[in-house]
């Protein structure tokens, strides 16, 4: 029988087989210790009972947890639900774990409050290196199609190695900013 425990260990091995990053399992473990709290014996023997009596759950948690931002609380909940769903999926039957193909999820920069607006006035222009003039037939254009734009790279046909690793050191300072 699928048991609210079962989602715990569900958790720990998603974890552990890198489907979850730590700080995700984290929390949906947040998300499952809310719930946790407002269900009862019976629904917590039976997982397909708590999906079937979620509404009135999420009440009891909302009532039960009514100095907590309303936003903040159907963020558990969709949480919740999804353990419950990746558990059906994979969890059920352990050996389904190595098909999973965990979704990939892009960053978002923290802005510590700033406003976005504010925060593109700002920028400054940086200038990675000194313009070169070649004629045109003694380059290599490189036009890249980039989720926020394009890229654009120029390189001489005649390059180094030493030139080629500073370009690559100068692509990967870009990747930690």
């Amino acid at each position: 029988m699928n048991t609210f425990k079962d989602l715990y260990s569900f958790l720990e091995l998603a974890k552990n087989n890198r489907k979850y990053t730590e700080s995700v399992a984290n929390n949906l473990k947040s998300a499952l210790k809310i719930f946790e709290s407002v269900i009862n014996e019976q629904e917590k023997n039976s997982i397909d009972l708590i999906k079937d009596n979620m509404e009135p759950i999420f009440l009891e948690v909302v009532n039960y947890n009514n100095e907590k931002d309303i936003a903040s609380l159907n963020a558990y909940k969709n949480r919740f639900l999804r353990v419950v769903q990746d558990y059906k999926k994979y969890g059920e039957n352990p050996s389904k774990i190595q098909n999973w193909e965990p979704r990939e999820r892009k960053s978002t920069p923290l802005l510590n409050g700033e406003d976005k607006k504010d925060k593109e006035k700002d920028k400054i222009s940086h200038c990675l290196s000194t313009p070169i003039n070649n004629p045109v037939n003694s380059v290599n254009k490189i036009e890249l199609s980039l989720e926020n734009g394009n890229a654009t790279i120029i390189l001489p046909t005649k390059i180094n190695s030493t030139e080629i690793k500073k370009i690559k050191s100068i692509i990967d300072d870009l990747t930690q900013n």
